[in-house]
């Protein structure tokens, strides 16, 4: 089963998605309790596979909007990765250093000048969590307030110092009209008339 939330791919035995916790169980209730739901193809992974790149792009972007994602909440979850995926990378790059130090003395020289130089490896992932981040506080950025900028309307009626509105009706207040409804007509009918005769 799908889950509908993340789109995530669940088995059919759990009750709850492993990934964001929604309740597959009433899901899956729900779709049994729809009579005469006719079969969709549109709707399978096989339809999915087959989707263009544009629309696949729309479907994603539809989706994050139903789900609340927001460019700024992508932004945050970025920065996230940046910080997880950078703290690895030191971890590792410790991990690799003590470790290789630890086997290089039982080996030949030769392979003890190569096995204490793999901590280097751990710099890998450190620069992409790097990356990450500075894509995040930076470019990301950038882009949400264009976004931002985009979305506010340019002309508000809040915009001035006080909301403009209608003024408060005054019943004892009487305008005479100088003219009537009938009045255009009657002076179309006058002119006609002088034409004809």
């Amino acid at each position: 089963m799908v889950c509908p939330r993340c789109a995530s791919n669940q088995s059919d035995e759990i009750k709850f998605c492993t990934f964001c916790g929604a309740n597959l169980q009433a899901v899956r209730e729900a779709i049994d309790r729809e009579p005469g739901k006719k079969f969709d193809w549109g709707d399978t992974w096989l339809a999915e596979m087959f989707r263009s790149g544009q629309a696949a792009e729309l479907q994603k972007l539809e989706m994050e909007r139903r789900l609340g994602i927001t460019p700024e909440v992508k932004r945050y979850n970025e920065i996230k990765a940046g910080v997880i995926v950078s703290s690895v990378g030191i971890g590792l790059t410790i991990f690799l250093f003590v470790f290789m130090q630890g086997i290089a003395g039982n080996v030949a020289p030769d392979a003890a000048r190569v096995i204490t130089r793999l901590w280097v490896a751990g710099v890998i992932p450190f620069m992409v969590g790097l990356a990450l981040i500075v894509n995040g506080l930076v470019v990301s950025k950038k882009i949400v307030a264009a976004l931002e900028r985009d979305q506010k309307p340019t002309n508000s009626l809040d915009a001035g110092a006080s909301p403009r509105g209608l003024r408060a009706a005054d019943t004892s207040e009487f305008i005479p009209a100088n003219l009537s409804v009938a009045d255009q007509t009657t002076r179309h009918l006058e002119s006609s008339e002088r034409k004809v005769t």
